[in-house]
């Protein structure tokens, strides 16, 4: 839930969801804002203070199963890794670095927030050193992929870097050339 706070923020500047509107935990934020205050006597205090624990407390449990909706921790990916979202607090897209053979056989771009915030890609080589970032992943797979990938087979000749990436089977780990 730690890589949703971000996403909270940045729903915060767009629109506040209904139903968690609606489904207000006990204890109201004003009664939070005021106890922070009261337990930090000096401005380290309120380094030391997790605030976003706090804030997620005050949840119920169907506010929070409906944030982890709209604003997942992590992504499954068709490798079958679950890779964390990192989420900016100024609203931008949420970044997903992820190795680009675990997305082999993802056609579209995933997106977060019902649909309507679509996930900036930080697709890496085996290294985990960048290949390239893209919101547009149907469009790295026709246009870009061609030549990174020949980059690729000379970089990391022991990995198997498919013609067609829409078809090829998704790896975790080194998949060794065939």
């Amino acid at each position: 839930m730690a890589g949703s706070s971000a996403i909270r923020a940045h729903l915060a500047h767009r629109q506040r969801p209904a139903r968690i509107e609606r489904h207000r935990a006990p204890g109201h934020p004003r009664e939070l804002a005021r106890a922070v205050p009261e337990r930090c006597a000096q401005r380290e205090d309120f380094t030391r203070i997790n605030l976003l624990e706090a804030l997620q407390n005050r949840l119920t449990w169907m506010q929070t199963q409906h944030l982890e909706t709209l604003a997942p921790a992590k992504l499954d990916v068709p490798s079958g890794s679950r890779i964390k979202l990192e989420y900016a607090p100024d609203g931008s897209p949420p970044v997903l670095a992820v190795r680009l053979q675990e997305v082999f056989g993802w056609l579209e771009t995933p997106f977060v927030n019902d649909g309507r915030t679509p996930v900036l890609m930080h697709l890496l080589s085996p290294a985990y050193r960048p290949v390239q970032v893209t919101q547009d992943l149907r469009s790295f797979w026709q246009n870009t992929y061609p030549v990174v990938r020949k980059e690729l087979k000379i970089r990391y000749p022991k990995h198997a870097w498919p013609e067609n990436p829409w078809t090829a089977e998704a790896v975790r780990g080194v998949k060794r050339k065939t």
